[in-house]
């Protein structure tokens, strides 16, 4: 009986603390670059708010889980900039259709400086600092998402004293379905510049919760009902 009232604390106050929810790739490799590899040619895809320029990338939850949402990190470069220089990240998530779905959560928060990754280069330049990736930190009105399939649509201000921000791929080449808009345009396929689809830096924080089956959540109620029904029988009898 014990064991079944334990159960219920745990499903009703989740199963595990804030932490990475998910991942969506490699920033730099284990020697803190990005590397344009030939052919590709982009060194990164626009996602300037002042612009109306976005980029979005999907995720999963699996069924019987619940995520209860707490920050999201994005990985931005300005050419040219010194510094960590991003404001704020004007954000959505949408589940079905990137452009026709359903908002489900949104919000436009200020960033702070969650540390320098790495580079973004070109394979024969291996030492050049113009394109530092700072990891930029979303602290968002906690939010809850059920199973299922959606997409994460973001744009980033930045300083207007160097170009950008901009957006690089992940590190490890991995081709993908990432997506862009511009201002007046909805969100269409990205490539790297040649013709491969790519995926698109980004982590999730917060917590899991276990949504259980009805079979599940009916033997769990029988069974509270059960140690309720025990501890009245010994009320009585005392």
């Amino acid at each position: 009986m014990k064991r079944l009232v334990l159960l219920g604390i745990l499903f009703a106050s989740g199963l595990s603390q804030a932490a990475e929810l998910y991942n969506n790739g490699p920033v730099v490799d284990e020697n803190g670059l990005s590397v344009v590899y030939d052919p590709a040619t982009t060194y990164g895809f626009g996602n300037q708010a002042d612009a109306g320029n976005a980029v979005a990338d999907n995720f999963s939850i699996a069924a019987g889980s619940r995520w209860n949402v707490s920050s999201l990190d994005f990985f931005n470069y300005q050419t040219g900039a010194r510094g960590f220089t991003f404001g704020e990240a004007t954000w959505s998530i949408v589940s079905g259709d990137v452009n026709a779905g359903t908002v489900v959560a949104s919000g436009v928060t200020k960033l702070s400086n969650g540390g320098l990754e790495g580079y973004r280069i070109t394979d024969g330049d291996v030492g050049n600092t113009q394109r530092g990736i700072y990891r930029a930190h979303a602290d968002v009105a906690d939010f809850s998402l059920d199973a299922g399939k959606y997409w994460l649509r973001w744009s980033i201000s930045g300083s207007n004293q160097a170009s950008g921000p901009w957006q690089p791929p992940t590190s490890d080449a991995h081709g993908g379905n990432a997506a862009q808009a511009g201002l007046f345009t909805p969100f269409g396929p990205l490539d790297d510049g040649a013709g491969l689809g790519v995926e698109l830096p980004f982590t999730i924080h917060g917590s899991v919760s276990a949504v259980p089956e009805p079979e599940t959540y009916a033997m769990l109620m029988a069974g509270l009902f059960m140690v309720g029904a025990v501890a009245r029988r010994r009320k009585h009898a005392s």
